[in-house]
């Protein structure tokens, strides 16, 4: 693996807690990619974020690539070591003009994760500049730790139990990760971010891939499923998940609904944990 980041990079994203732009691939490539969601979305005859917006790496050949593109695993290696697994993946498509939204949160609050040493990669497949929607970020904030969450009952909050941050912090000097189509941002668990409404004229849509080294764990007592992306396992902490070899295929489709129940449940006894301790 050649040194994808320099030293400053490295440590602008210790310090801050984000980093952006980080080129991924070609734009022609991102554009390879977003025609086969597109083309699945016309034969499924629904958007990808109402029904596939989590674990489609599970499912589709074009994600699996994504997520083991050399491109994204040698950036995430300079942060995490070799060893890394894929812990979670969520795509969440934004129309033009859409009026949804991700509320303030840290992405850590409801996995389970020790230690939480988790980054996100945010991979574009269309551009997201500011009026899309893209992603506010509190430099900085990761240091503080887990923050207390509470949850909303807006309608077009995209987060699965509408999770925001309901303590008060410095939203002055926020940042926004503008990036184009086929670049990339990567965030740390514990970095409070948000992204608005596609104000724009164009669609949005991006992948948030979650990797961990292969040390952490997860503390529910549902025992989950992560693939493992890049170096070996010597801990034993998550069941493998296979690559796909059938675009949604029926063997992928069985797999895929497991692995999915096992996180929601543990998401949900990990809700419950998180609700007995701020209690």
């Amino acid at each position: 693996m050649g040194k994808r980041l320099s030293a400053a990079e490295v440590a602008r994203y210790q310090r801050d807690g984000f980093l952006f732009p980080v080129d991924a691939f070609r734009p022609d490539e991102a554009g390879r990619y977003l025609d086969q969601l597109e083309g699945f979305e016309r034969r499924d005859g629904r958007d990808f974020g109402k029904g596939h917006n989590f674990k489609p790496h599970l499912l589709f050949s074009w994600v699996d690539e994504i997520v083991h593109h050399p491109a994204v695993l040698d950036v995430v290696e300079e942060l995490l070591g070799p060893d890394i697994r894929l812990f979670h993946l969520s795509v969440w498509p934004k129309h033009a003009h859409d009026p949804v939204f991700v509320s303030w949160h840290q992405d850590a609050t409801y996995f389970g994760l020790e230690p939480p040493d988790q980054v996100t990669a945010w991979v574009a497949l269309t551009d997201a500049p500011v009026e899309s929607g893209c992603m506010e970020v509190v430099p900085g904030s990761h240091r503080s730790g887990q923050r207390h969450h509470g949850q909303s009952d807006s309608p077009h909050n995209l987060l699965s139990r509408g999770q925001t941050v309901s303590e008060d912090f410095d939203r002055r000097d926020t940042a926004f990760m503008a990036i184009g189509a086929g670049q990339m941002s990567l965030h740390h668990t514990h970095l409070i971010h948000r992204s608005g409404p596609n104000r724009s004229d164009h669609r949005r849509v991006g992948l948030g891939i979650s990797y961990i080294p292969t040390a952490t764990r997860c503390r529910c007592d549902t025992r989950l499923s992560a693939m493992l992306v890049r170096g070996v396992d010597r801990y034993g902490n998550f069941d493998d998940e296979p690559r796909p070899r059938t675009d949604y295929g029926a063997a992928e489709r069985e797999f895929h609904a497991g692995a999915l129940a096992r996180f929601r449940e543990a998401n949900r006894e990990e809700t419950l944990r998180y609700e007995r301790l701020v209690s």
